[in-house]
């Protein structure tokens, strides 16, 4: 069975192909090139980062060594620690709680998951929400 975090992974190549035959991209072309939605891309960047695979030069994508190593990764040592602290929680409420938006949560959650820290689930609400847990 397909997990989250799986999805994750698969979005990280989807993002990752596109740059590699179109070329750098800003964050709105590859949203409508990949088809995925918001969260979904930043997990990604957020994976593909981890991988050392992304760059970004102001608003713009492209594959290469990472430049966003310190920022993704700092966040991603306060998503988890959050997560340490609180268990089981949703990222909006992770990024309140660590003081960061919720895109670099999402991108620091593509970090973790690519590391296997983190375990992932979508909840129903009138808003779908993914929740975060330590593995």
């Amino acid at each position: 069975m397909k997990t989250l975090i799986d999805e994750f992974g698969w979005n990280a190549g989807k993002v990752w192909k596109i740059l590699s035959t179109k070329g750098p991209l800003k964050e709105e072309a590859l949203l409508q090139t990949t088809k995925l939605s918001e969260d979904e891309l930043w997990t990604a960047i957020g994976w593909l980062a981890r991988e050392n695979k992304i760059y970004r030069e102001n608003n713009m994508y492209k594959i290469g060594q990472t430049n966003l190593t310190t920022k993704v990764g700092t966040d991603a040592g306060k998503v988890w620690n959050t997560v340490a602290k609180q268990g089981e929680v949703d990222v909006s409420t992770i990024a309140k709680t660590a003081q960061i938006t919720e895109i670099d949560a999402y991108c620091a959650l593509g970090w973790l998951a690519r590391e296997n820290k983190v375990e992932c689930k979508k909840i129903r609400a009138k808003v779908p929400k993914i929740k975060v847990a330590l593995k």
